[in-house]
């Protein structure tokens, strides 16, 4: 799977200018409580369409104990990175291949201080790590599924609390498609209201 064109379409009923928040899951972790949302989709009213994309490609950086944050460097699954100390400070590089093909491992190579880990997607962080101790690591590993649904007070790139996360419950395979369309329909006011639905359309297969 190589880029997926994906445009979200607003067809609902809404009529609370509700954000929409696409995340996904680090299946290699018991991650469920700490999810990030890697895209929040505002202002988008009815008839709106927001266009974006879903990458097999990924970055990764890590942050050290000081405040530094390393340049995110290109990565693929099956591939390992670690936090060492250079003659110049704390620096990311290449390990080696990782223990699976389909895991992207975060090592913290420091002798000293915990470091946080980022893997990021399409330019939006898609999941963290924080406080991985020296000579520990994080294993990140994604099935090409999304999740998406209707929220609030979430902010793109931060960590969503357990009740956001356990509220949506939408999951889309994306395996083999090459573009779709998400259409969100359902919501409205009073005794008419009805539950948001997210279904794919106009669906092209790689």
């Amino acid at each position: 799977m190589s880029t997926v064109q994906l445009n979200f379409v607003n067809e609902s009923n809404d009529q609370n200018n509700s954000e929409v928040v696409i995340f996904q899951k680090n299946v290699a972790e018991d991650f469920d409580e700490i999810a990030v949302a890697w895209k929040v989709i505002k202002n988008c009213g009815r008839g709106d369409y927001h266009p974006f994309t879903y990458s097999s490609l990924y970055q990764v950086a890590m942050s050290d104990s000081y405040g530094n944050y390393t340049p995110q460097l290109s990565a693929t699954q099956g591939q390992a990175f670690e936090m060492v100390l250079a003659s110049s400070g704390d620096l990311i590089k290449y390990l080696g291949p990782a223990t699976a093909a389909n895991e992207i491992i975060l090592k913290n190579s420091l002798q000293k201080g915990a470091v946080s880990g980022y893997v990021y997607r399409d330019g939006s962080v898609a999941a963290l790590k924080s406080n991985i101790a020296p000579a520990q690591q994080a294993i990140f590993e994604f099935k090409p599924t999304i999740f998406i649904g209707v929220a609030s007070q979430v902010t793109q790139g931060q960590i969503m609390n357990s009740a956001i996360i356990s509220s949506i419950n939408t999951e889309i395979s994306l395996l083999g498609i090459a573009s779709a369309d998400i259409v969100m329909t359902g919501g409205g006011a009073g005794a008419n209201a009805t539950p948001f639905t997210f279904s794919l359309e106009n669906v092209k297969m790689a």
